[in-house]
């Protein structure tokens, strides 16, 4: 299960460009709560308290408390979308999505991989990561932080594909089966050194044409069984 956050937030009753130029003045950032059962709830929240957070928390899927001062209880969510500014990297919105303890919900976590690719550590591969987030349906408590993807044993060659995933308890993978993860593939400059090896020489093919022809208009020797022809390359 994942680690759970705490965030202090307040209310805001006012909404638009101007309030939240005044808030951003202010050093907080606007932000919504989203709820399956309930309207969406305008909030703010500190920057630097959220700075620290997001330091914490480190591209982990994670849940987030939300703690108000006008109510006892706090709201647990996750971090649904963060908004930053492309210039000044501030962060513009924040929009949170409410949980509920006994109430399955959907979720994009991060997809990290562990161990040494048997391809890339004996056969120069080189691994491509296909798929960074996946889709799961979970309920908090089973929240995993991340999807951890083993490669030790990959091959130049092989792909991990959704399908193959180690099943995770109380976690459905809700992406197609064939979906793939990560690949172990082979380095490009072999592939196209290779693709160059097995291309003839521009102006070779015509003269190499033309110097079997004449041995093509002989007869062939008494008994001599025609030469078969070259098996198509396995694939």
């Amino acid at each position: 299960m994942s680690q759970k956050f705490e965030l202090n937030v307040a209310s805001r009753a006012q909404t638009g460009r101007s309030a939240s130029r005044r808030l951003r003045k202010a050093n907080r950032v606007p932000a919504v709560l989203y709820g399956k059962h309930t309207r969406p709830e305008s909030l703010s929240v500190d920057i630097p308290e959220f700075t620290r957070l997001v330091k914490s928390v480190g591209g982990r899927a994670v849940l987030i408390e939300l703690k108000r001062e006008d109510k006892k209880e706090g709201s647990l969510s996750f971090l649904q979308e963060v908004q930053r500014d492309p210039i000044t990297d501030r962060y513009v919105h924040i929009d949170f999505q409410e949980v509920k303890a006994d109430e399955k919900f959907e979720i994009r976590i991060a997809v990290r991989l562990t161990g040494e690719s048997f391809g890339v550590k004996n056969q120069s591969g080189v691994l491509e990561l296909a798929t960074q987030q996946l889709r799961i349906r979970t309920l908090p408590k089973d929240l995993p932080e991340a999807i951890v993807v083993d490669v030790t044993e990959l091959k130049v060659g092989e792909t991990i594909k959704v399908g193959n995933l180690k099943p995770i308890p109380g976690v459905e993978f809700l992406d197609a089966a064939g979906q793939p993860v990560v690949s172990c593939v082979e380095p490009v400059g072999e592939i196209a050194s290779d693709a160059a090896a097995g291309a003839p020489a521009e102006g070779a093919a015509a003269p190499a044409a033309a110097a079997a022809a004449p041995a093509a208009a002989a007869a062939p020797a008494a008994g001599a069984k025609p030469a078969a022809a070259a098996a198509p390359a396995k694939k």
